[in-house]
């Protein structure tokens, strides 16, 4: 089975407080409802989520774009996203 292509949920990261040891399901197809965790709306896409414990209580930034380097985190990668659609909207 061929992967579907993956949504961006947002344009920018999401700011979540996070506790140690508790375990979480980030959404990686960008079609949850309960961003940016999971609610199950990736079946049948090909694309899994990713679950991962918290290693320290505070605030993090999930990626949003669901294109970052080190998922679940933000990289800095939807800026580059951003860029090349502004470029490509200001060519039409």
């Amino acid at each position: 089975m061929s992967k579907s292509p993956v949504h961006r949920a947002a344009d920018a990261p999401m700011k979540v407080h996070l506790n140690k040891g508790e375990t979480y399901v980030w959404c990686a197809c960008g079609r949850s409802s309960t961003q940016p965790f999971c609610d199950g709306s990736h079946q049948g896409t090909g694309i899994d989520p990713l679950v991962f414990e918290a290693e320290k209580e505070g605030d993090v930034w999930l990626c949003m774009c669901k294109h970052s380097g080190t998922p679940p985190l933000c990289d800095g990668t939807h800026k580059e996203i951003c860029a090349i659609d502004k470029k490509l909207a200001d060519a039409e």
